[in-house]
């Protein structure tokens, strides 16, 4: 239930169609459901806009299906991370309409009327070895709402690659730039872009990357201005991160819009607080000054207009 189907809920009722028992139903298992090995936050989604997610690894087949069942019911939208075969060959069997990603081990079922993308997000991977993870990244931001292109193996190895790729670069609201090994590749992107550049090491690397933390240091220790950095191998907290940053760039673009098409048609001049605030007020023996001023000028005017005329004839 998210605050959509809320507003509509009240509304029916408001209108009769739904009762007071009903109501108390389906609100029964707010703020969250206790299922003994699991308390399932039902509320995430009025709270954040999205249901929880189900992160799989250490779950048995049995605990993740059931609580991807009662998700569904309550939502009708899943996304599942870490996810092994059998656990979607489980959910599958309950919901027919669940995909699995097998690069990035996840399970997907979205709403049946899923919404327009908006805003455009890029997930760039240093090597053709990141790209589980780059995956998770944007299979995450995808059912989030945002819209997401990929970019992979462009690493520095190959500086020359990811210099193509500028336009690609410039084009996309937010970044996840994901390597392994060295780390560099973010700095990089860091320096050719003017937008916020999220970075996810991974545990690709021969033994002097300890897993992950070599290129998790360079990331966190980056020259270049404007980069976030997630835990390691975590696609999953970057793809919400840039839907995020995404979604509050539309917003931020669909108000401005909206102030645009409306101060045509307003009644006063729309000013900014600071020149309203500054603009000096006029005080009443200056505009007496002023009007007392204009009338001698008129007289003066009509005086040397009558001198200059002819007159009459008799």
């Amino acid at each position: 239930m998210n605050r959509d189907a809320v507003a509509q809920m009240l509304k029916d009722f408001r209108l009769g169609k739904l009762s007071t028992e009903a109501v108390l139903e389906r609100l029964r298992h707010l703020p969250y459901e206790d299922l003994g090995f699991a308390r399932i936050d039902s509320h995430r989604a009025i709270r954040q806009g999205f249901p929880e997610v189900i992160f799989c690894e250490g779950k048995t087949v049995s605990q993740a299906a059931t609580i991807a069942q009662r998700c569904l019911e309550r939502h009708g939208t899943l996304l599942a991370t870490r996810a092994s075969r059998e656990i979607f060959n489980a959910i599958k069997a309950r919901e027919p309409r669940a995909k699995y990603f097998s690069l990035s081990r996840t399970i997907v079922v979205k709403p049946a009327r899923p919404a327009r993308p908006v805003g455009h997000i890029l997930v760039v991977s240093a090597g053709t070895s990141d790209i589980p993870v780059a995956e998770e990244a944007a299979v995450t931001a995808d059912i989030l709402g945002s819209r997401v292109e990929t970019l992979y193996d462009v690493g520095v190895a190959g500086l020359h690659r990811i210099l193509d790729k500028r336009p690609a670069l410039d084009a996309a609201n937010v970044l996840v730039v994901v390597a392994g090994m060295d780390g560099v590749l973010p700095s990089v992107v860091g320096g050719l872009v003017d937008k916020p550049v999220i970075a996810v090491p991974t545990s690709i690397g021969y033994g002097a990357s300890f897993r992950g933390v070599a290129a998790l240091l360079t990331m966190l220790n980056s020259c270049a201005a404007g980069i976030a950095v997630v835990n390691i191998d975590n696609g999953f907290g970057a793809g919400v991160l840039a839907h995020r940053i995404n979604a509050l760039g539309v917003r931020a673009d669909s108000e401005g819009r909206q102030r645009r098409i409306r101060a045509p048609h307003a009644q006063i001049p729309i000013h900014e607080p600071s020149a309203v605030s500054h603009k000096p007020t006029p005080d009443s023996n200056s505009d007496r000054d002023s009007g007392k001023q204009r009338a001698d000028s008129e007289i003066r005017q009509r005086q040397r207009k009558e001198r200059t005329e002819p007159g009459e004839e008799q």
